[in-house]
């Protein structure tokens, strides 16, 4: 790396949940790699959010604006956020004056707006990151000035008005290339003839997942060799725990601050369809459940789901039919079908080894808007 990047200011932002920050994230890291100075990056987000937590535990730099997602209908509520995104974007033009950034990295969510708004006033620079089929607010609008988009999905681009378009897949975390399968059973005491499920609902939790989990615990709980894992959500933890009657195979828990381990650690995951958490259980080379979101923008959690299904590497099941066992039905169908899971793990082993690459590609588009 030359040496004039490496004096460069990097403002990275991203937020609300897990699918805008860990991209950031982990693009936060691979500057580091490159020789980047942790001193030298800078994450905008909102403290009041999952990022603040994230971002102050990996150790690096974090600004605060107080900015919320848009109401979809004028009401007192939008003129508030009118005024919060009118004070985010004057503290952002402050942190710009301030720290002097080179460029602004979004991987998109609301809390994106502010420092792009601000970047237009000084012509600094930026790239965007989506992760969705179908790219989210603040992409769409921005993406006519970007100096790259990175759009994860060939489909994304319908949406998209740039003449910098790329697809380098979605930026993963380099643990999930670092830890091997036995350190993380390892690290979670799970011996090597026990076959882990872990189900997740995504950062916030999923209520119609916790309820299914604890059904298929229940179903599960004379099952030899079989350990399950609940990750509820911090939100929905005190609710799970009072109805759940304690098994020796199962483990509850609100929230892993990192998440790799048990998602490399596993056997069979069942989790929401977000690109980011699709992605990361893809690079652990394990076959998935996935359960769409049913209210996600453009119905995109559908979409994400259908595409790895029809790729044969995971099992696609609609969030209203949990309520009828399916969920039990189709971990039961695994665990007895060998060759069938066999296929879904070989393909999403193939299917991971795209993602390898990612990181270092993004990084070369924001060295690239520097110059």
């Amino acid at each position: 790396m030359k040496s004039d990047i490496a004096d460069k200011t990097f403002f990275i932002t991203g937020g609300g949940t897990g699918g805008h920050i860990y991209p950031a994230v982990s693009v936060m890291d691979e500057l580091t790699k490159k020789g980047i100075n942790k001193e030298k990056i800078f994450y905008i987000g909102n403290r009041k959010n999952l990022e603040y937590k994230i971002v102050n535990d990996k150790g690096y730099n974090f600004l605060s604006t107080p900015v919320f997602g848009m109401p979809r209908k004028i009401s007192l509520k939008f003129i508030w956020f009118l005024i919060c995104l009118s004070y985010a974007i004057l503290k952002c033009i402050f942190y710009i004056l301030k720290y002097k950034p080179s460029v602004i990295f979004a991987t998109g969510g609301y809390v994106c707006a502010p420092s792009l708004f601000a970047s237009k006033f000084f012509k600094i620079p930026y790239v965007l990151h989506d992760s969705d089929c179908f790219p989210g607010v603040v992409t769409r609008f921005f993406a006519k000035g970007a100096n790259a988009v990175n759009l994860a999905f060939d489909e994304a681009e319908e949406f998209v008005k740039s003449k910098h378009i790329y697809h380098f897949n979605n930026p993963i975390r380099s643990v999930f290339f670092e830890i091997s399968k036995n350190e993380a059973r390892k690290e979670l005491e799970i011996k090597d003839d026990e076959f882990l499920i872990l189900i997740m609902g995504g950062s916030q939790g999923a209520k119609s997942i916790n309820d299914a989990a604890l059904e298929l615990i229940k179903k599960f709980q004379n099952k030899e060799n079989v350990k399950i894992i609940l990750q509820t959500g911090n939100k929905n933890y005190d609710e799970v725990v009072k109805n759940f009657v304690s098994q020796e195979n199962a483990k509850i828990v609100p929230y892993f601050d990192n998440m790799a381990i048990p998602v490399i650690a596993a056997d069979l995951i069942v989790s929401r369809a977000g690109s980011i958490s699709i992605s990361e259980i893809l690079s652990s080379k394990n076959p998935s459940i996935l359960i769409p979101y049913p209210y996600a923008a453009a119905d995109h959690q559908r979409k994400n789901a259908r595409n790895v299904a029809n790729q044969n590497a995971g099992v696609y099941i609609e969030d209203e039919d949990l309520k009828k066992g399916v969920l039990a039905d189709a971990v039961s169908g695994l665990l007895d079908d060998n060759k069938k899971y066999e296929e879904l793990k070989e393909n999403s082993r193939i299917l991971g080894a795209k993602f390898s690459g990612a990181n270092e590609k993004i990084i070369n588009l924001i060295f690239e808007a520097i110059k």
